[in-house]
């Protein structure tokens, strides 16, 4: 008992902790992101971009919907089914309230993403469609150039994990801070 406690409960996290330090520095330490020399946030996790009392900042594109309240330590979905009538009247709710935010009328759809919070409440990347719908307002509120925003929109999509996994995504914080480079 003594041997295999120190064995698998010390010895192996050591050399796996010193294996991950050495390989992948950056991804085993939480992947933050600094901007002067200051810790923003982390690329693997969605925060929000909104005032102190949740009104979303309109030079910032925004993340998916979170039921975690973007906490990283409560990792969460809702776990409401797509039948549940809670769940239906968030997403309508959200949707009205993305077209208002992004001065779209009724007719324009929705990406999904945009209504609904993924399985863990911090997926800190949003479609393609999500950003480019969101492209107008930001410039807009930046005084930019549509045609700019939507540039870096397409230079910030990842592709398909392994070419086939999924969809390309955006992700959020580094678009963000790439507009605020822009400005400065």
């Amino acid at each position: 008992m003594v041997i295999f406690t120190v064995v698998l409960g010390i010895a192996f996290p050591l050399v796996v902790t010193g294996i991950a330090q050495v390989a992948f520095s950056d991804k085993a330490n939480g992947s933050l992101v600094t901007k002067d020399g200051k810790v923003v946030g982390s690329s693997m996790l969605a925060q929000s971009f909104t005032t102190k009392d949740g009104t979303p900042i309109r030079k910032y594109f925004q993340e998916r919907p979170s039921a975690a309240n973007y906490d990283p330590s409560y990792s969460t979905g809702s776990n409401l089914g797509p039948t549940n009538p809670k769940l239906i009247a968030m997403v309508a709710k959200r949707a009205k309230a993305y077209r208002t935010l992004n001065g779209l009328s009724n007719n324009v759809k929705v990406p999904v993403d945009a209504v609904t919070a993924s399985g863990s409440g911090l997926d800190p990347d949003i479609s393609v469609a999500n950003a480019r719908l969101q492209a107008a307002r930001v410039a807009d509120a930046r005084g930019l150039d549509t045609a700019t925003v939507m540039k870096l929109v397409d230079d910030h999509t990842d592709e398909r994990p392994l070419g086939i996994i999924g969809e390309k995504t955006v992700n959020v914080l580094d678009l963000n801070l790439a507009l605020d480079r822009l400005a400065s």
